[in-house]
């Protein structure tokens, strides 16, 4: 028997795939005829779509560009290149239109990796016929569009077909290109086997590399942030995963504080811990894993052990509270009760003055856990849809780079509120019911620190009456976790002193008189702990797909120590 190399496929599918899905090809599983199916507009009648994807700009290599992300979950096509896709639902057939093969002189720059044959496409795909599109695209379209008789769907308007007479065709058709990308993402966010078995290997990998770095730093090996990178980006690549998800984060000391730091050129002596937010691709799908490790050899200093104490358990309380009906907002206002209980227990915020009741009410534990809890991982580490997790109605703190300030936090807590007045459900008991006939969404509201099972109609179909105004649609609908959903639960207490020092503690601040500014002088050096793992939704409950080891805790319990968790 040759022995394996970490190079070798099928090593690594019996490797990271023991307990998911059988050996397969790496090919998309997934049936196009499933996407109109689960969008509630006249897309059954669509007879036809045509999607060609947009290629990212060419680079100054001329290295050739790669796919979207969206087109490979159509098609299973991962090769850059002018590729198109339409799918005839009348008769079931997607079709792959792909570039001809590269020509000798470009062979011998980049090879054959370009564009294979529409033999090796067909068979390593699940469309129903590929053809070049150069020569038959053109034909096909100026045959089959004068047939259609309801509306073209495509992405945007700058993919719409390209041949000589569709000008003359276009007034004759009812061309669409608002309904499409609503359709597609709202089928990204339900995993199927093939795409879960994905995100398996990559957080599998992930994990690997994050154990590697762990062991490089208790071995003394690392003496800069771009040797933690480096040690990662090793780990991966020597199993075969050459892609990253997003850029690696490695930052140290104050570094750590900084949510997307990327420098990762600092040395690491007199600093207290690194964050190492990273995590490969496999197969086009993503994994996002954070560890907090200490770079001391003794381990965490005394403050940064109580704040990876207090970040390790809003982690497992969100965790465990996770299953099909749970709204994602609700999770978030669990991690931040428990940051604002954990931070008053520690002094920061000024006990005996002050109740967690008013500052969690308040928002003041935004200071420290300023960002989402997770979002959607698939496609895309961050997948489709995942603002929507937790974006409050009506609140103008939300987007991209902006931090999940008081006031958003107090638009969650206002949604939760009239979530549970809609239903007759007080949010000071916890009371727990088996789902009801008549019920639509199966939910649940938060009471405090725990969550209590409670079945609610979705904000998008209720027709209780409410007191207040309840959230729209949109706030909610794509807020409820269901099976097979995959999404990143990623507290994190950060000692940001910018931010804190401007938005929190100046003068004529609502939220300066709950910290003690003393205390807190003792935790800036600490810079920031954040912990990630990649969840999927089960039927029953959820699985946690990320394996990389945890700092233990001294009251570490034998269910606790199942999830991974050792001491370092």
């Amino acid at each position: 028997m040759m022995e394996a190399t970490p190079f070798d496929h099928d090593l690594l599918s019996v490797e990271f795939d023991a307990l998911s899905i059988e050996v397969k090809p790496l090919k998309k599983k997934k049936k196009p005829a499933d996407l109109p199916k689960k969008y509630p507009v006249s897309a059954l009648q669509l007879p036809l779509f045509a999607y060609p994807p947009i290629n990212q700009p060419e680079l100054a290599t001329d290295l050739p560009p790669t796919t979207t992300k969206s087109f490979y979950y159509l098609t299973g096509f991962p090769y850059p290149g002018n590729a198109a896709a339409t799918y005839d639902i009348s008769a079931d057939k997607l079709t792959l239109w792909i570039p001809r093969p590269a020509p000798p002189a470009t062979v011998l720059w980049l090879g054959n990796a370009t564009t294979p044959s529409p033999e090796d496409v067909l068979a390593s795909s699940d469309v129903h016929d590929v053809q070049f599109a150069a020569d038959n695209l053109p034909r096909y379209l100026a045959a089959r569009l004068p047939r259609v008789r309801g509306p073209l769907y495509v992405l945007r308007a700058s993919q719409l077909p390209d041949f000589e007479g569709f000008e003359r065709l276009r007034p004759r058709l009812a061309v669409d290109v608002e309904s499409l990308g609503p359709a597609l993402d709202e089928a990204r966010l339900v995993k199927d086997d093939f795409e879960v078995a994905m995100i398996r290997r990559a957080n599998d990998i992930s994990s690997r590399a994050h154990r590697d770095v762990a062991r490089a730093l208790r071995e003394g090996r690392c003496k800069n942030e771009c040797q933690i990178e480096a040690i990662f980006l090793n780990s991966c690549i020597s199993r075969n995963a050459h892609t990253q998800a997003y850029p690696v984060i490695a930052g140290s000391g104050a570094n750590a504080s900084t949510l997307h730091y990327e420098a990762n050129n600092a040395p690491l002596a007199g600093r207290e811990l690194v964050v190492l937010d990273a995590g490969a691709e496999w197969a086009c799908y993503a994994s996002d894993v954070t560890r907090t490790l200490p770079l001391n050899k003794n381990g965490f200093s005394p403050q940064a052990r109580a704040i990876y104490d207090l970040v390790l358990r809003m982690q497992r309380e969100c965790i465990a509270a996770i299953r099909p009906g749970v709204v994602f907002r609700d999770l978030q206002l669990l991690a931040a009760r428990v940051a604002v209980e954990g931070l008053l227990a520690l002094g920061i915020f000024r006990a005996g003055e002050f109740t967690a009741d008013e500052i969690y009410a308040a928002g003041t534990a935004a200071a420290f856990f300023p960002h989402g809890l997770g979002h959607h991982v698939g496609l895309d580490v961050h997948d489709v849809l995942s603002r929507e997790l937790t974006r409050p109605a009506g609140e103008g703190m939300w987007g991209k780079r902006r931090p999940v300030g008081p006031q958003t936090l107090r638009g969650m807590i206002r949604q939760q509120q009239q979530a549970a007045a809609a239903a007759a459900i007080p949010t000071t008991t916890s009371v727990g019911n088996k789902n009801g006939e008549g019920q639509d969404e199966p939910q649940a509201t938060i009471n405090n620190k725990r969550l209590s099972t409670t079945t609610t109609s979705s904000a998008s179909s209720s027709s209780k009456p409410s007191t207040t105004a309840s959230p729209p649609a949109s706030s909610t609908k794509y807020g409820i976790l269901q099976p097979n959903m995959v999404v990143t639960i990623e507290p994190g207490i950060y000692f940001c002193r910018p931010y804190i020092e401007w938005h929190f503690l100046r003068d004529g601040s609502e939220h300066r008189r709950y910290f003690d500014v003393d205390v807190l002088q003792q935790y800036w050096d600490v810079g920031g702990v954040r912990i990630e793992d990649c969840i999927l939704v089960t039927p029953g409950g959820h699985e946690n797909l990320t394996s990389a080891p945890k700092c233990g805790v001294d009251d570490e319990n034998e269910e606790e120590a199942e999830d991974g968790d050792v001491e370092y």
